[in-house]
């Protein structure tokens, strides 16, 4: 009855205790800054153990204490009762305490808080039970049962002090050291592992009895202290208390195992080179939710420019506090290739995004021999994280210059074909019918094309001239177009050289060239300018 009536009043109680430790520990966090810090001293174990704020964190510690007839040899129970005080005072305030002692039975001595130590120590016994049997396996029963009933920490350790071997009462439950019962004890144990960091520690407080080591039997993670003598035993006891502090800074830091820093960049998303140096932003970002990080040697680069663009980051080094970010400046500065186009362009390229820099931890050395941390050591960047380039290349004046030039050869061009095949006409073209003595129709040849509408032999045509070069010599030919009776169906073409003849549609042209021929200008040789 006495147990079922602590259980459940001090049950509310560390339900209390475990929600004012969360709330605080959310103050904590919305309250301190976000900012990069420098950190000039390593901390200590006890100075990581405060930024923890395990004296805030609640482990349940079961403690069976023998008080058999045999403990009262030698003073050996007084010595143990003077121990566990300075034990339980190296609690956290919010440690939860059951306190059993047995003999031949089992009895629950205090179920409740760590504090007030003094009224913990006076809930044991003045003195042994004379001739008191010693049954381990009832009292680690009744461990596992407060652990199971009392909804237990994330940290449980039982403590069993002994000067004994198993030798139980007749009708225990353990009648001997191994078999079923002890097989339940094990599973049992074995489920409460499952939600719980469960360890046990065991003190045979005389050397020549083993009684201490079923606790192993049953709690898979068992450390057997084992003192030299009954002045080691506070000691001993004090082991077992750093190392249930060491397990809860475990519990607390597993979820920041092999996170680490972020890299992402924060803008601006295009960077134009053209003006020179340009300042962008990459933010770190801690993932973890307990442990500082520092982050030393940061670097970034682009890659997939094509060229070297060359970022420097400022500062190149920073601690970050837990789940913090702090954004540090870029300078871009380079440029990109102008590629194959000389003329005045705008080149623009999307890099991925390469952040360097080694992550440690100061808390690394000190939590060392209890936690490994396992910080991954390279900043991590968020994959896709893309950056684009642009920079205006090229000679502006290239485009102007080219365009210049393909007008001029346009121009040649034009003019030379001209000259070739439109050259200026002098000379007269005579036109009669083929058969017949009818005067001919004379023609002047004057520009580059003229319309043929002779009187007497009629019809309609044209004639423009061709520039040919033939046996070393200059010559200009006529191209005649001629249709008898105006329609280009009957259209008929044919060449007439100097002073020649040609038939077209049954109509004869001669052409009479100047005397001298045609100079390069298209005019008579000899004729004035």
């Amino acid at each position: 009855m006495i147990a079922d009536a602590l259980r459940t009043r001090y049950g509310v109680a560390r339900g209390a205790a475990r929600l004012c430790a969360i709330l605080l520990a959310a103050a904590v966090l919305v309250l301190t800054p976000v900012t990069a810090t420098a950190e000039d001293d390593p901390p200590t174990r006890a100075d990581v153990y405060g930024a923890l704020g395990l004296a805030e964190q609640s482990a349940d510690y079961v403690v069976l204490v023998d008080v058999s007839g045999s403990m009262a040899k030698d003073g050996l129970y007084d010595s143990v009762r003077s121990t566990l005080r300075s034990f339980l005072q190296g609690m956290s305030p919010r440690d939860h305490v059951a306190l059993f002692t047995f003999d031949a039975k089992t009895r629950p001595r205090y179920v409740g808080p760590a504090r007030p130590v003094d009224k913990i120590v006076a809930a044991l016994p003045d003195s042994p039970t004379p001739g008191g049997d010693t049954d381990i396996g009832e009292a680690l029963n009744s461990a596992l049962t407060q652990l199971e009933t009392s909804g237990s920490a994330p940290v449980a350790s039982v403590v069993l002090l002994t000067d004994g071997e198993h030798a139980p009462a007749d009708g225990s439950h353990y009648p001997k050291n191994t078999g079923a019962p002890w097989d339940a004890l094990h599973r049992r144990a074995e489920a409460l592992a499952k939600g719980t960091d469960l360890s046990g520690y065991a003190l045979p407080l005389r050397t020549d009895v083993t009684g201490a080591a079923l606790l192993g039997t049953v709690v898979p993670a068992t450390t057997v202290l084992k003192p030299d003598g009954i002045g080691d035993l506070r000691g001993y006891l004090a082991q077992a208390t750093a190392r249930t502090q060491a397990r809860k800074a475990a519990t607390l830091l597993a979820d920041d195992i092999g996170k680490g820093v972020t890299a992402t960049w924060t803008g601006p998303p295009q960077l134009d080179l053209t003006d020179g140096p340009v300042t962008g932003r990459i933010t770190l970002t801690s993932a973890d939710r307990h442990v500082p990080l520092t982050v030393t040697g940061v670097t970034a680069s682009l890659d997939g420019t094509g060229s070297d663009i060359e970022l420097t980051v400022t500062p190149d080094r920073l601690t970050l506090k837990p789940g913090a970010s702090h954004t540090l400046d870029v300078r871009i500065d380079g440029s990109l290739p102008a590629g194959w186009n000389p003329a005045r362009h705008t080149e623009d390229v999307e890099a991925e995004l390469e952040i360097g820099g080694t992550v440690t931890s100061s808390w690394a050395k000190p939590l060392a021999s209890q936690v490994d941390l396992r910080v991954p050591t390279r900043v991590r960047t968020t994959d896709g994280d893309t950056v684009r380039v642009s920079r205006t290349v090229g000679n502006p004046l290239v485009l102007p210059v080219a365009a210049a030039l393909a007008v001029l050869v346009v121009l040649v061009l034009g003019l030379r074909w001209l000259r070739t095949n439109r050259p200026r006409l002098h000379g007269d073209l005579l036109l009669q019918p083929a058969f017949g003595q009818q005067i001919p129709d004379q023609i002047a040849l004057r520009g580059r094309r003229v319309r043929l509408r002779p009187a007497g032999v009629g019809g309609h045509g044209r004639v423009h001239g061709r520039r040919q070069r033939a046996d070393g010599e200059r010559r200009l030919d006529l191209v005649i177009s001629y249709s008898p009776d105006g329609t280009a169906g009957r259209t008929s073409d044919a060449t007439c050289r100097p002073d020649g003849q040609v038939v077209v549609n049954g109509v004869t042209f001669t052409y009479r060239a100047p005397t001298g021929g045609v100079g390069r200008q298209g005019r008579p040789k000899g004729a004035e300018r």
